[in-house]
C-alpha cells in the first residue's frame, strides 16, 4: 500500500555461529518416511559413527563400499535456513568452512543433520589432507568439497534407526533436489559388493583407502565393525611430545618427537623429520614453544634423539609411514598436518583386525 512502512523482521536469537542460506523458498525435500524412521526433534549434536581398521575388505553383497576421504570429519546441522558445522568432538567449525555452511543452509529442508568429510579435491579426483591444511593456512588454494555420506535427521524424523542404504537414498535425493545450490556438497557414491576389487582399484588410483559399510545397519554413535576402513597407505595419528633443534639452514624445528597412548601412558613412537614446508616449520615452532615443559611426557624417555625440547602432549599430528618396527616405532614417518579435530587422549596405535567373513554378522 502506498505510504506504508516496510515491515522489519527481527533476526532470530541465539544462532551462535550459524550461517544463513538463501532467502528463496525451498523446494519440497524427499520424504523421510522409511522403515525405522521415528518422529523426533532435531538434536544439537550426534556423536559420529566410527570405522574399525581391518586388514582385508569384506567381499559379500551385504556390504557397500565408499572411497576413504582424506580430510576433516564434519557433521552439518541445518535448522530453518541456518547451518552449523560441527567436528567429531562437537566443536563449532562453521567459521573454517563458510562456503560449505552456506551450501548446507540452502538445502531444501527445514531441519537436517548430515554426516560427511570436508576435503580438498585434487585434479586427479583424490583428496589430500596436506592440501586441506595448506588451504586453511592460506598457503595454497584448492577445490573445497563436503563429501556427504550419511543423513541422520530430516524434517522431524530421526533416521539413525533406518537401514544405511535407505538413508543414503534419501540423502542422494535431497542433494539432487537442491541442484546447483548444493555446490560444494557432493554425494558420496558407493559400490555394492566386490570389496577386494573396489579396494584394489582405489589403491591403483592413489586413494588413501576404502570404507566398507553394512547396507542394512542403523547408525551407531560408536566405533563398530558395521563400518570398516581399509587403507592403501599406512597413516597414524600421533601426539607431539617434543621436538629437536633444526640443522643447517632449516628453520623452526628439526623433527617432532611423537607418541601414542597405551592406557594412560604416552609411549614414544618415532621421530618425524620430513614432510614439512618452511611455513609449517615456522608455525609448528610457534605452537610448540607455547607448550614448553621441563619434564619428558613420554612414559619412557626416548634415547638417541639429540637435544630434545619437551612440550605438553596436546597437539595431534597425522603422519604417513612405511611400517611399524619390532620395537613399536614408525619407519620413515612423514608429517601430513595437524589434526585440530582430535583430542590427544584419543590417539592410540591403530592396528588392523581381521575382517569378519562375508556371512558373519559383526558385533558392535
Amino acid at each position: 500500500m502506498k505510504g506504508s512502512k516496510p515491515v522489519r523482521r527481527r533476526a532470530p536469537r541465539d544462532r551462535g555461529k550459524e550461517v544463513p542460506g538463501s532467502t528463496s523458498p525451498p523446494v519440497k525435500p524427499p520424504s523421510p518416511e522409511i522403515p525405522g524412521a521415528r518422529p523426533a526433534p532435531l538434536p544439537r549434536f550426534v556423536p559420529p559413527q566410527l570405522a574399525t581398521l581391518v586388514s582385508h575388505s569384506p567381499a559379500g553383497d551385504e556390504w557397500l563400499h565408499e572411497m576413504k576421504f582424506d580430510g576433516y570429519r564434519i557433521l552439518a546441522r541445518v535448522e530453518r535456513g541456518a547451518a552449523r558445522l560441527l567436528s567429531r568432538n562437537a566443536k563449532d567449525w562453521t567459521a573454517h568452512f563458510p562456503a560449505v555452511a552456506k551450501a548446507v543452509a540452502r538445502l531444501p529442508a527445514e531441519r537436517a543433520m548430515l554426516d560427511g568429510e570436508v576435503a580438498v579435491l585434487l585434479p586427479d579426483g583424490t583428496t589430500s589432507f596436506q592440501a586441506l591444511q595448506n588451504l586453511l593456512t592460506g598457503e595454497m588454494s584448492g577445490q573445497l568439497v563436503y563429501m556427504v555420506f550419511d543423513l541422520l535427521h530430516l524434517d522431524g524424523r530421526d533416521l539413525t534407526g533406518t537401514r544405511l542404504e535407505d538413508r543414503k537414498a534419501v540423502l542422494e535425493a535431497l542433494l539432487a533436489t537442491a541442484g546447483p545450490a548444493a555446490d560444494p556438497l557432493r554425494f558420496s557414491r558407493h559400490v555394492v559388493g566386490s570389496g577386494p576389487k573396489f579396494l584394489e582399484q582405489a589403491c591403483r588410483l592413489g586413494l588413501e583407502g576404502a570404507v566398507a559399510k553394512r547396507r542394512d545397519a542403523p547408525y551407531r554413535s560408536a566405533r563398530s565393525t558395521d563400518w570398516q576402513k581399509i587403507k592403501c597407505i599406512k597413516r597414524q595419528e600421533v601426539v607431539i611430545g617434543g621436538y629437536t633443534d633444526p640443522d643447517g639452514s632449516r628453520v623452526g624445528i628439526g623433527a617432532l618427537l611423537a607418541g601414542v597412548y597405551e592406557g594412560r601412558k604416552l609411549v614414544y613412537a618415532g621421530k618425524v623429520g620430513t614432510g614439512f614446508t618452511e611455513r609449517s616449520l615456522r608455525d609448528l615452532h610457534r605452537r610448540v614453544e607455547r607448550l614448553a615443559v621441563s619434564h619428558c611426557p613420554f612414559a619412557v624417555p626416548p634415547t638417541g634423539v639429540g637435544r630434545a625440547h619437551w612440550v605438553r602432549p596436546e597437539l595431534v599430528a597425522e603422519v604417513a609411514f612405511g611400517q611399524w618396527t619390532n620395537d613399536g616405532k614408525m619407519r620413515h614417518p612423514s608429517f601430513q598436518g595437524l589434526r585440530e579435530d582430535k583430542r590427544a587422549v584419543e590417539v592410540v596405535r591403530e592396528r588392523p583386525v581381521a575382517s569378519p567373513t562375508s556371512g558373519e554378522r559383526p558385533r558392535p
